[in-house]
């Protein structure tokens, strides 16, 4: 039994067994656009693991005793407690850990890294489309190394389908009678000088000729917590000229930790805090490559990229997941400067877990 991929084998095709997330990075690779090597777990693993540790019963016994509607936060949160502290307590099954290793070895073949740092996300089913989306309810993991680590990582990915937002929106959705399912992304990580996300429309006008980037400094951290207001961009689809652009304080980042596992929080230097953190060639590159991602699954996504420290620009980007933009208002709406809370709180809603 294949409990793991390649991220370059999947193919939309493959969401029911491995999550959107997944997929559509499989598909981005196959587009020939630039993603962060790695692999996917399956929801077979997640199976195998409730099986094994013989958690189903007990998941299903707690969860409805929220049967009703009127469920109030304290009960929510006792139950996924309960849950999360039985999942925690039980082992990763050993031939999916074991799958693991092998493809964690993989990626250090790859990187020339023999511990690498990687990304760990989670990718639930039917995690993104037009009716639903579990965005910024599960959880991702960054600059993760050692198998064992990822191993743990994964399980706490799982874990996050139980956390008290995912209980709640799934109690709220009507005709979704099958129990939740998850698969995990593993990807090496990306040293990011600058992230962000950009959406190939104005996601408050609903303006389709727009490009909306936002980008902080280091990684996204820093958006996801609060702790920074993004810089802001709106770029013409038709005349690539830079419409509108907003450039915040930007007084604190999240860098690699010295000691090499995790995310630290720093001051960025005075020099850089109050200066546009994109010039005019990255965004150049992040407009040509939203209108590449969009062609290509033809419809307007919502995309987080990253560009990497010490590499040439035609390096330096990577996507790092694509989406659908799954609601858009009227073009009756905002003026199209006002898209920086949209974004903002977009961003913040898919990574709010992010740690």
């Amino acid at each position: 039994m294949t409990f793991c991929v390649a991220l370059s084998e999947l193919r939309r095709v493959d969401e029911p067994r491995f999550g959107a997330k997944s997929a559509n990075l499989g598909e981005l690779l196959s587009a020939g656009i630039r993603v962060p090597a790695g692999f996917a777990l399956s929801a077979r693993a997640f199976a195998a693991f409730i099986d094994e540790s013989g958690l189903a019963g007990r998941i299903e016994h707690a969860v409805a005793a929220l049967a009703d509607a009127d469920a109030d936060a304290d009960r929510i949160g006792a139950v996924s407690h309960a849950i999360s502290e039985s999942m925690r307590s039980a082992p990763v099954p050993d031939a999916v850990q074991d799958e693991i290793a092998r493809r964690y070895e993989d990626l250090a073949c790859v990187s020339g890294v023999r511990s690498p740092p990687v990304a760990v996300r989670s990718s639930a089913v039917g995690e993104d489309s037009q009716e639903v989306t579990f965005a910024g309810q599960q959880e991702s993991y960054l600059w993760v190394r050692g198998a064992e680590h990822v191993c743990d990582a994964v399980r706490d990915c799982w874990v996050s389908l139980y956390s008290p937002p995912a209980i709640s929106y799934r109690a709220r959705l009507a005709g979704r009678d099958q129990p939740p399912a998850m698969g995990v992304t593993v990807q090496l990580m990306v040293d990011a000088e600058v992230s962000g996300v950009m959406f190939t429309c104005n996601p408050v006008s609903g303006d389709p000729s727009m490009i909306a980037i936002n980008a902080s400094w280091g990684l996204g951290l820093a958006v996801v917590g609060g702790e920074v207001t993004p810089d802001h961009y709106l770029v013409s689809k038709v005349t690539r000229e830079l419409v509108r652009e907003r450039v915040s304080a930007k007084q604190v980042e999240y860098v690699p930790d010295a000691q090499g596992r995790g995310a630290v929080r720093v001051e960025v230097p005075a020099p850089r805090r109050d200066v546009r953190c994109l010039n005019e060639q990255e965004l150049a590159t992040l407009v040509h490559a939203a209108g590449a991602v969009e062609r290509y699954f033809g419809s307007h996504q919502d995309i987080e990229w990253a560009l990497a420290r010490y590499v040439a620009l035609r390096e330096r980007l990577f996507i790092l997941q694509s989406r659908p933009v799954t609601a858009l208002p009227q073009r009756h709406g905002p003026e199209p400067g006002d898209a920086l809370s949209m974004v903002m709180a977009t961003f913040g809603a898919r990574c709010r877990g992010a740690s």
